[in-house]
């Protein structure tokens, strides 16, 4: 699934569902923790600097076309071993290893 307001607002709902339905949620916002199966996506953290860094030089007088086209990158990958269970899934060491975190 793809970040978007309604998705964010209902993760809880849409990951109960999922297991309920034995389908492995995945997305990029933080389905993990809300019971799916894996959260993928851009680092938040690093989303946020980028953008304050912007900001702040728009306010110090910077002209916006000046200012460099950024993309992320650093990547998040969250992973609910208890989710993956439950769905009768068997992670591989070596995504497990490739983690950010990892939920049990």
């Amino acid at each position: 699934m793809l970040r978007s307001p309604v998705v964010v607002s209902h993760l809880k709902a849409i990951a109960d569902l999922a297991l309920m339905h034995r389908l492995p949620a995945i997305c990029d916002a933080y389905i993990a923790e809300s019971g799916g199966l894996m959260s993928y996506g851009v680092n938040q953290v690093e989303i946020s600097r980028s953008l304050a860094e912007i900001t702040d030089k728009l306010f110090r007088g910077a002209k916006a076309s000046d200012l460099p086209i950024r993309q992320p990158t650093t990547f998040w990958l969250s992973i609910n071993l208890k989710t993956a269970k439950a769905l009768g899934l068997t992670i591989p060491p070596s995504l497990l290893a490739q983690a950010d975190q990892v939920i049990e």
